[in-house]
């Protein structure tokens, strides 16, 4: 299986660490280039450039945000210069705007595009745990699967339209920034009625609300526990946003969002809040109540 990585930020190198441990040779590029070292002493091949890394059969992405994307693949004429027939794999969070520009410039330069955004912070990526959302035509799917199936728990297939997997990536990342807005206001009430956080979390966590999101993010919550960053706050404000353009052109107004927004404004004025976890957005709903 010839497979490469653009993009090795922490998601993206976890998820190559997890293929090299299950034999694939991964070939790997990003913009800064001491990851990439760090990964050919693990056993990665580098690629000299973005161009060199689409000669793989099957192209793996995991870029930051929309303009990341547009600078390595579009704007920078990578795509335009691939090969007919190579698979890409989009694994990034990206706006619904760009995700179906996207599927229409792969079809017009006859490549494969798979949608592929993921649930999971880092650790879950490189012990192949993700859950991978995965839309995008029949013959590049069921291409991408096999190493889909390496990366995840479980893929979840949601048809030919490209945008459905990056819409529900999208609300899924409102109700998780939601989850933690709501934790951080009910912490608020139990500890003004003199209960601590570790306490209120660890009941509620353990039974009405036994789910991932409200383990992982109530324990970092209970203790404070917000760097190093699984989920940098900047992006999921990033995510944030995505999420309001997506319902602005739908005719959707959704409140929630607009106060997770400004919430994430406010802590990511704060000196070094750029190394900050997105759980410590729970500080600024919790300090609101307060």
């Amino acid at each position: 299986m010839n497979v490469s990585m653009i993009g090795l930020g922490a998601m993206g190198a976890a998820m190559v660490r997890n293929l090299l441990a299950k034999g694939v040779t991964v070939t790997v590029w990003n913009r800064s280039r001491a990851i990439v070292d760090d990964l050919v002493v693990e056993g990665a091949k580098p690629a000299a450039s973005a161009d060199e890394a689409f000669e793989a059969d099957i192209v793996l992405s995991m870029l930051a945000h929309d303009q990341a994307v547009k600078d390595v693949l579009l704007d920078s004429g990578v795509l335009a210069r691939a090969r007919k027939g190579v698979v890409h794999v989009n694994l990034a969070t990206i706006s619904a705007a760009l995700a179906g520009e996207l599927a229409a410039l792969h079809a017009e330069l006859g490549l494969g595009y798979v949608a592929a955004p993921v649930f999971g912070r880092p650790p879950v990526a490189q012990a192949g745990g993700l859950n991978v959302l995965a839309a995008g035509a029949p013959d590049a799917v069921a291409t991408a699967m096999p190493v889909l199936e390496m990366l995840a728990a479980k893929v979840w297939p949601l048809g030919e339209d490209p945008v459905r997997a990056n819409a529900l990536k999208l609300a899924g990342n409102f109700m998780i920034v939601s989850a933690i807005e709501s934790m951080g206001e009910a912490v608020a009430l139990g500890e003004a009625y003199g209960v601590p956080a570790p306490e209120l979390l660890d009941m509620l966590g353990s039974t009405l609300f036994a789910a991932p999101i409200y383990k992982i993010y109530g324990g970092m919550i209970a203790e404070r526990r917000y760097s190093p960053p699984g989920f940098a706050a900047e992006l999921g404000l990033k995510d944030v946003r995505l999420v309001l353009d997506a319902a602005e052109a739908k005719g959707l107004s959704m409140p929630q969002a607009d106060l997770a927004e400004a919430s994430l404004e406010m802590l990511l004025q704060g000196e070094g809040a750029k190394d900050l976890d997105l759980a410590a957005l729970a500080e600024i709903a919790r300090a609101r109540v307060e």
